[in-house]
């Protein structure tokens, strides 16, 4: 546990009725479920296909590490999995939780449905950090059903640490995703693919901020982004508007570019 976690744990038992600090189990140990160890100020252990990464993660950040067939029991469980294997984790683990499951798997409508499928008496929550772990803290999504005292003091460990909560419904999260992730994320490939090496010193300033944006992306795990791409729609309308760009006359062009500008536009206004 982190230096001067004990005292804050305990606040918040003492601010829910738990006699003791909560106990975290979370099922995965790469760098989401890592953070989300060190975010929640509790007793964590970790849980993981690749026992060295159980290992890493609770030396990381002061935990234990168990096996994924371990049938202890826990106040929270904590699904930080990938993507296309979060409904499978969560049916696994359920059982192991005592008080509440909560998830950062990065959707929210399939992972909830799967929590109230297997644990439908527990507090339960879906949680998406709106940032890579290295850049926290940051904004997070959050829906929660069955709400209780045991969720109230996973979140406010969060706010605690600086990150921001923005309520949201499954529906709502999912939706903007198509845009945030899909959109944003095949978009900006799409410029890494076809962009051609240039001349020092031919360099915009637009070209030189997207490369850096595309250096960015790129430095992460394709595993992550073709989860994206699955689970959410948006690289085809990236794909229609490139070519309907690439097809337009001068004329239609421009009228492109007018809509583009029109709907940035309505968007900030809105903002």
């Amino acid at each position: 546990m982190l230096a001067g976690s004990a005292d804050r744990s305990n606040a918040f038992c003492d601010a829910v009725g738990y006699i003791t600090p909560m106990d975290v189990l979370i099922v995965g140990a790469g760098a989401m479920g890592t953070w989300f160890g060190d975010a929640v100020d509790s007793e964590v252990t970790f849980a993981d296909v690749d026992p060295a990464a159980a290992v890493a993660a609770a030396d990381a950040v002061g935990g234990e590490a168990a096996s994924l067939e371990d049938e202890g029991t826990y106040d929270v469980v904590c699904i930080a999995v990938p993507l296309s294997h979060a409904d499978e984790a969560i049916a696994a683990h359920a059982s192991r939780a005592g008080e509440a499951m909560v998830d950062v798997s990065g959707a929210m409508t399939d992972p909830l449905a799967a929590m109230a499928r297997h644990a439908p008496d527990l507090e339960r929550a879906s949680l998406h950090p709106l940032f890579a772990p290295e850049r926290a803290p940051g904004s997070i999504a959050v829906v929660r059903e069955n709400a209780g005292p045991t969720t109230v003091a996973v979140l406010e460990a969060l706010e605690d640490r600086g990150n921001d909560l923005v309520e949201t419904t499954p529906e709502e999260h999912d939706e903007a995703m198509e845009t945030v992730q899909s959109a944003t994320h095949a978009a900006v490939l799409a410029f890494a693919l076809a962009a051609e090496d240039v001349p020092e010193g031919f360099e915009t300033p637009i070209y030189e901020e997207l490369r850096g944006i595309a250096s960015r992306v790129t430095a992460g795990t394709p595993r992550v982004y073709a989860d994206i791409q699955e689970t959410f729609d948006g690289a085809e309308a990236v794909a229609d508007a490139a070519g309907a760009l690439a097809d337009a006359d001068h004329d239609e062009f421009e009228a492109l570019y007018a809509e583009a500008a029109r709907k940035l536009h309505e968007e900030g206004d809105h903002e």
